[in-house]
C-alpha cells in the first residue's frame, strides 16, 4: 500500500488496493451509498443490471493493462488512451461514453511525504464513463484526494448515485483542490514583494524563477482543462442529467476564475521580475558610481605623486626642508575640494 492510501486509511474507514492494481471497486447502491471493496472475480461477474460500479486503478501496474486490454471491453482507441504515458486534459466521445483525462492535486510527492501546497503537483486522472460503469486510472506514486472525498461521501450515504452525477463530483472536487495551491502561489508572490522592497534581492531571484515557471505549467493543463469540461457540459450523452450539467457549468465558472487568478499571479511575477531587474541595476550603478567617486579622490594624490616621482632633474623642493608638508597640505586640500564636488554633483 502506498503513503496516499495509508493515509486515506488512517482517516477514514475505507480501505484500498486489495488486489494487484485495483485500488478500489464500488457498486453504487443508487441512493448515494455504494457497497464497496468488489474484487475483481466480482467485477468480471457484474452485470449493468445490479448498478452503476466504479472501479479505480493503478494505470502503471501490469495487472491494470492486462485487464483493461482483454477483460474490459472497451474499444482499443479507448483502451490505448487510457493506457498512454503522457496526456493532456481532453474529453472524446465514444458510443454512448466518454473517455476523459483530466489532471487534479496530487497531495504526495514522490516519496510518498506531504507536500506544501506550493509544491503540489498535477497528475493525470484518466477516466472512462458510461451510464453503468465508471473506470478511474492514476499512477501508483500519485494521490488524488478528490477520489479520497467522493469515497467518503458513499461511505456516509452522501454520495453520487449515478454515473453523470459522480462525474460532476469528480470535476467539483478536482477544481476545488487547486483552491490552496492558488493561495499558496499568491502567499508567495506577497513575500517575495516585501523582500524586494526591503532590499533583500539575493533571495528572491531563483525563488521567483520557480514560482513563474510553476505559473506557467499550470497555466498549460488548467486551460485545456477547462476546454475539456466545457465539453462534458455540452455533451448528449443520454445519461447526463440537466443538473449534471448545470452543476458543471458551474466547476467551469470556478475553474475560469482560477485561471483569471493564476495569469494575475504570472503577471505580478513578471512584475516583480522586473522590479528585482530595477534593483539590481541600481545596486550595480550605486558601486559604479562609489567607485568612480573614490577614484577621483584618488586622482590629486596620483597626479602629484607621479609627477614628483620622475626620475629627471629640475624637480622643485628637492632641498627644501618644507616641501613635503607642502605638497601633503596640497593634495589634502584637493582632496577635501574633490569631495566637496562629488557631493555638488549627488555622486556620494
Amino acid at each position: 500500500m502506498d503513503q496516499g492510501a495509508m493515509e486515506a486509511t488512517n482517516t477514514s474507514t475505507v480501505s484500498y488496493g486489495i488486489e494487484p492494481g485495483l485500488r478500489f471497486a464500488s457498486l453504487l447502491d443508487g441512493h448515494g451509498g455504494c457497497r464497496q471493496q468488489l474484487n475483481m472475480d466480482q467485477v468480471c461477474a457484474w452485470k449493468p443490471a445490479e448498478g452503476v460500479i466504479w472501479l479505480h486503478l493503478e494505470r502503471d501496474h501490469p495487472a491494470t493493462a492486462d485487464w483493461i486490454a482483454h477483460k474490459s471491453g472497451l474499444d482499443p482507441f479507448v483502451i490505448e488512451a487510457l493506457l498512454e504515458e503522457e496526456s493532456r486534459p481532453r474529453v472524446e466521445p465514444v458510443g454512448d461514453g466518454l473517455l476523459i483525462i483530466l489532471r487534479g492535486v496530487c497531495a504526495t510527492s514522490p516519496d510518498g511525504a506531504t507536500q506544501k501546497p506550493a509544491d503540489i503537483d498535477l497528475v493525470p486522472l484518466h477516466l472512462w464513463i458510461d451510464a453503468n460503469r465508471i473506470i478511474s486510472l492514476r499512477d501508483s506514486g500519485h494521490y488524488i484526494t478528490a477520489l479520497r472525498d467522493i469515497r467518503l461521501s458513499l461511505e456516509k450515504k452522501k454520495g453520487p448515485q449515478r454515473s453523470g452525477d459522480l462525474l460532476a463530483l469528480i470535476g467539483d472536487k478536482l477544481v476545488r483542490d487547486l483552491e490552496p495551491v492558488l493561495d499558496a502561489m499568491d502567499e508567495e508572490v506577497d513575500e517575495l514583494d516585501e523582500l524586494i522592497f526591503h532590499g533583500e534581492a539575493g533571495q528572491v531571484r531563483e525563488r521567483l524563477k520557480l514560482l513563474r515557471r510553476r505559473a506557467v505549467q499550470l497555466r498549460r493543463y488548467l486551460a485545456p482543462q477547462r476546454d475539456a469540461l466545457n465539453r462534458i457540459e455540452h455533451d448528449d450523452a443520454p445519461w447526463l442529467a440537466e443538473r449534471d450539467k448545470l452543476r458543471m457549468r458551474e466547476v467551469i465558472d470556478k475553474l475560469m476564475r482560477y485561471i483569471e487568478y493564476l495569469d494575475a499571479i504570472r503577471d505580478r511575477t513578471s512584475i516583480l521580475h522586473d522590479d528585482l531587474s530595477t534593483v539590481i541595476s541600481e545596486r550595480i550603478a550605486r558601486n559604479s558610481n562609489r567607485l568612480a567617486a573614490l577614484a577621483a579622490l584618488l586622482l590629486p594624490p596620483s597626479v602629484v605623486a607621479g609627477l614628483f616621482g620622475m626620475n629627471v632633474g629640475g624637480i622643485p623642493g628637492v632641498n627644501d626642508t618644507w616641501a613635503f608638508i607642502i605638497i601633503v597640505a596640497f593634495v589634502t586640500i584637493t582632496s577635501i575640494a574633490t569631495l566637496w564636488v562629488l557631493k555638488r554633483i549627488n555622486w556620494l
